[in-house]
């Protein structure tokens, strides 16, 4: 089930005014002082911002850090050209990242705006997931600014701006894309549950985060976890590939620090849309409880989380 606490680094904002960011024991720059350091002051940017007063705030981006993004972007085109699914490949190409350094989040969003007007802000790590899915109905991306560890820069055990932008920027520079990932953060206004609101986000995991998709024969991944991963993007073809299925999206258990070892497809971005977009269209606390009285008819769920 979907625990958003798991996915960011806790932040501390302490009386001083400094603030720290409390890596995983197993994090790569967890013993490097120069990385937590840097992680702190551009979690710090995003904690002092106000959003409508303010512009979203600047990050100086080091070398290392632009050489990061480089490598990962150099590695990354010839994998989406090969794995990518056209409709997220076409909107990539429309949007137009740069390659050679990290963008400014202010950049991501003059480059979204007139395509599909979404708009990018800040975040220092975890937005808590009702607020996260409220801007998401408003075309609106929290997204953090720093970037993993140099050491590893094909490997990131938590969401940075290279999953941000790289996975979700490209993807909803596509209008239809877009407009699905919109309706799952309107869905989120009408619900009263949180098992409701768990459903809804274990299924956008499965499709918009993760989701595949064929085109002809071929299958082909459009989910943002999946092509901002180095590693998954050449995995995701072998594990087990099941049909799209709200009722299973919804209830299934994952392990989100390892490759996803089962899949959805849709048959098509129509087949997508039919499904999943008019799930988050149309899903109130009613329909969700109903879904999950379903997952346990057919043994999906046990039968005390009915």
């Amino acid at each position: 089930m979907f625990t958003e606490g798991q996915l960011y680094s806790p932040v501390t904002e302490h009386e001083d005014g400094t603030v720290e960011v409390h890596l995983a024991d197993t994090h790569p720059g967890r013993e490097d002082p120069q990385y937590l350091r840097r992680r702190g002051e551009i979690a710090g940017a995003a904690l002092a911002w106000r959003r409508g007063s303010q512009e979203v705030p600047t990050i100086e981006y080091t070398e290392q850090e632009h050489a990061v993004w480089s490598r990962v972007s150099r590695e990354l085109a010839p994998l989406h050209a090969r794995f990518a699914h056209s409709e997220y490949l076409t909107a990539k190409e429309r949007l137009g990242l740069p390659t050679d350094h990290v963008p400014q989040l202010a950049e991501v969003t003059g480059r979204l705006l007139p395509l599909t007007g979404w708009r990018y802000v800040c975040a220092p790590g975890l937005v808590p997931l009702r607020d996260f899915y409220a801007d998401l109905g408003d075309r609106t991306f929290n997204s953090t600014q720093y970037l993993r560890h140099g050491s590893q820069p094909l490997y990131t055990p938590e969401p940075d701006i290279i999953h941000e932008v790289i996975g979700h920027a490209n993807q909803l520079a596509s209008p239809r894309f877009a407009a699905i990932t919109e309706a799952a953060g309107q869905a989120s206004l009408r619900l009263e549950s949180e098992e409701a609101m768990k459903l809804v986000a274990d299924v956008f995991w499965f499709s918009i985060e993760f989701g595949v998709m064929y085109e002809g024969e071929d299958l082909k991944a459009y989910g943002a976890g999946i092509l901002s991963s180095y590693g998954e993007i050449q995995e995701f073809a072998h594990m087990e590939i099941r049909d799209l299925d709200v009722a299973d999206m919804g209830t299934l258990n994952y392990d989100i620090t390892v490759y996803q070892p089962v899949l959805f497809a849709a048959r098509s971005m129509g087949h997508l849309e039919d499904v999943v977009g008019d799930f988050f269209a149309t899903v109130d606390d009613d329909t969700a409880a109903a879904l999950r009285s379903e997952a346990v008819r057919r043994g999906l769920l046990p039968m005390s989380s009915q």
